[in-house]
């Protein structure tokens, strides 16, 4: 009996002192972690998840670290933290400091405008090659040059053709003359022979010899004076052949050039196009014929354009549609080359909208933080159509009235990868 006794006191004994020991350890336990959860820890204000135990710099974004006593206490003091993939929580006063707002989404249709750039160039129908049309030489150039307004049958330049070509030609055409004039001569009253046929013979063999000149590169005007004059001349005048201005020269004094060759480029700017650069996902808002406002830096007053028939041009620098406008150019405010602000008026329709800053774009995916409440933000993947301005219509993967990330959309992006990596 006195051995079970002593037994039982034993055991009591152990087990009191285990329960003790027991006790003690897990008040220092706690002690210590409630010591190390008042310490001063530093933390990223980028990045708070990323915590120290002395000052220094984020690793991850290179900001100066925060001191923050206490920030380590279970479930708070952190300023974002995952609870899902991707998912994240950001409690009121670190979405003010990073500067979030959040925005409902609603399904609208209005009237808007669509506000791109376009380039000024000008009207292919009234751009006008001065081309060669034998070989030669530049004898002689006037002080003209690419962008100077020239007038119609204003003098350019002058060239020497091949001389017996020439010559041939003019000698053709003073004896059309000549026997055009003996014949009329030899009437009383130095009246027209009153025969139509012979004298509609006659005229036309002065066209063909007139033509035959013409290809050779003679003007209107000089072949008029050399009508008069009825002498051989050496030059061939190079001259406009409307008022407009000058886009290339081409020639300099003792050039030597075959046929083909480009003597200049003249264009009438009365009218010119505006190549406006539109995306795929506009161009159905934009109607041919419809109106369009033309604005530049250098002009206060807009101007009005009209929507070309024509298809647009697709650019491969650019990845954008040409939409080819038509303008009256009456003052030469638009010069070729100028880029001008264009707006066209859209009407959309119903559909939902979200701000285009809302959606974070990785090239294979699109992205918008939905609001779960308490702070709480999910990626939800979204297909999108139509961008007008500053707007992005919304066709699947968020429904009307949800409250979602509209700015501040970045941080909260770079704060979701970086869970989602920490998670896997």
């Amino acid at each position: 009996m006195k051995r079970i006794i002593a037994a039982t006191t034993v055991a009591v004994s152990l087990a009191a002192g285990s329960f003790a020991y027991g006790k003690w350890r897990t008040s220092r336990t706690g002690t210590v972690r409630a010591s190390a959860y008042a310490a001063i820890v530093y933390s990223c204000p980028m990045h708070p998840d990323y915590r120290s135990d002395h000052p220094g710099d984020c690793p991850i974004c290179g900001m100066h670290l925060k001191a923050d006593r206490g920030s380590g206490t279970p479930g708070e003091g952190a300023a974002s933290r995952a609870f899902a993939d991707g998912a994240v929580r950001v409690t009121a006063e670190r979405q003010q400091a990073i500067g979030v707002r959040l925005g409902v989404v609603n399904r609208v249709a209005r009237t808007s405008v669509l506000r791109t750039t376009g380039r000024v160039a000008p009207d292919e129908n009234r751009t006008y090659p001065i081309v060669a049309g034998v070989s030669g030489w530049i004898r002689k150039v006037e002080s003209i040059t690419t962008g100077d307004a020239v007038k119609e049958h204003q003098e350019l330049a002058s060239f020497v053709p091949p001389q017996p070509e020439f010559d041939s030609a003019q000698q053709s055409y003073y004896t059309a003359l000549e026997m055009l004039y003996r014949d009329a001569s030899a009437l009383p009253g130095s009246q027209p022979r009153s025969q139509p046929h012979g004298s509609v013979r006659a005229d036309a063999g002065i066209e063909r010899m007139a033509d035959g000149l013409r290809n050779l590169g003679v003007s209107t005007s000089q072949l008029r004076e050399m009508a008069k004059r009825r002498e051989l001349v050496q030059n061939i005048r190079v001259e406009s052949p409307v008022d407009g201005f000058v886009l290339k020269r081409n020639v300099s004094p003792g050039l030597r050039f075959d046929r083909g060759f480009e003597f200049y480029r003249i264009a009438d700017l009365n009218r010119v196009w505006i190549l406006a650069d539109v995306y795929r996902d506009q161009l159905p808002f934009i109607r041919r014929g419809a109106s369009a406002r033309i604005a530049s830096a250098e002009k206060s007053r807009a101007l009005t354009a009209t929507v070309s028939a024509s298809e647009p041009i697709f650019d491969e620098a650019t990845l954008t549609l040409k939409v080819r406008l038509e303008a009256a150019n009456a003052n030469l405010a638009l010069k070729p080359g100028m880029f001008v602000d264009v707006e066209f008026p859209v009407n959309l329709p119903p559909a939902l909208v979200v701000p285009a800053d809302a959606i974070v774009d990785s090239g294979r995916s699109k992205t918008v933080f939905v609001e779960c409440g308490e702070g709480n933000f999910v990626p939800r993947a979204v297909e999108t159509g139509w961008r007008i301005g500053g707007e992005v219509q919304v066709t699947k993967g968020i429904t009307a009235g949800e409250r979602i990330v509209i700015s501040g959309t970045f941080l909260i992006d770079s704060e979701s990868r970086m869970k989602a990596a920490t998670n896997q």
